[in-house]
């Protein structure tokens, strides 16, 4: 079964869990991120969103730990590739946060307009 196609699916499960898991234990920005979407998710509860707002939160909150994992994938590999302080690595290390920001501040508006109303 190891060689067959279940069986590579199960594994690449599994690289995954520890990749996310890898992300939850090191990362400090995944970490506030991660607290965040249990706050949001504890608040979704409580202020009974519908069905609709939960699949907004949800998708929101998937797209910023998603694009935050990747930036932290992007600084490794550029650390890796060039220890030393170089402006295009700086650039593309910039670049990076950048698409979180716009993940950060789409989540922010999506946030705004489920829960605005309900206060």
């Amino acid at each position: 079964m190891r060689n067959s196609f279940l069986g590579k699916r199960l594994k690449a499960f599994r690289y995954a869990f520890k990749g996310a898991f890898l992300l939850i234990r090191n990362e400090a920005s995944i970490q506030v991120q991660t607290a965040l979407a249990i706050i949001m998710t504890i608040a979704g509860f409580y202020f009974e969103i519908t069905t609709v707002e939960w699949m907004f939160q949800i998708f929101a909150i998937g797209l910023v730990l998603s694009i935050e994992g990747l930036n932290t994938a992007v600084e490794e590999i550029a650390d890796f590739v060039h220890p030393d302080f170089h402006n295009k690595i700086g650039l593309i290390k910039d670049i990076a946060a950048g698409a979180v920001f716009f993940a950060a501040v789409t989540a922010i508006i999506i946030g705004c307009f489920i829960y605005i109303p309900k206060f």
